[in-house]
């Protein structure tokens, strides 16, 4: 397993490095909350995690059922809430294209229930999937 290393860059944003492959993301605080918002904020990463993770679950069963979800796409968007300042809800809308059966639509609104991020977060942050499937 990879380790993440942090560093403070100052003005409110910092460096991540995925020590594994040396990838490097740099984060800054929103503008709502006194940053420039020009990067990532760790809330969006956290929101960016949850979505790639459904994408990932889903894409795994895929492949082990001859389902093709290329071009499908995730919109996130995170809802924050005050006191304590937190993300509230995070809604999730799937772009699916192609023809897919009435059971491989229930097979991949299951799946996305089974993403370790979404069962790793807090109950209390509101979770909000809405599945679009396009011809």
């Amino acid at each position: 397993m990879a380790a993440i290393e942090t560093i403070c860059l100052g003005n409110l944003r910092t460096e991540v490095t995925h020590t594994q492959s040396g990838t490097k993301i740099v984060t800054d605080a929103p503008t709502d909350n006194k940053g420039k918002g020009e990067y990532f904020s760790p809330t969006d990463l956290v929101t960016t995690a949850l979505g790639s993770c459904i994408m990932t679950i889903m894409d795994m069963f895929a492949q082990e059922h001859g389902i093709d979800l290329t071009g499908t796409r995730i919109v996130t968007e995170k809802v924050m809430s005050s006191n304590p300042r937190r993300i509230g809800e995070i809604k999730i809308d799937l772009y699916f294209k192609g023809e897919f059966t009435d059971k491989q639509k229930t097979m991949l609104r299951r799946v996305a229930d089974t993403c370790p991020v979404g069962k790793s977060l807090h109950p209390d942050l509101i979770q909000t999937i809405n599945f679009h499937f396009e011809k």
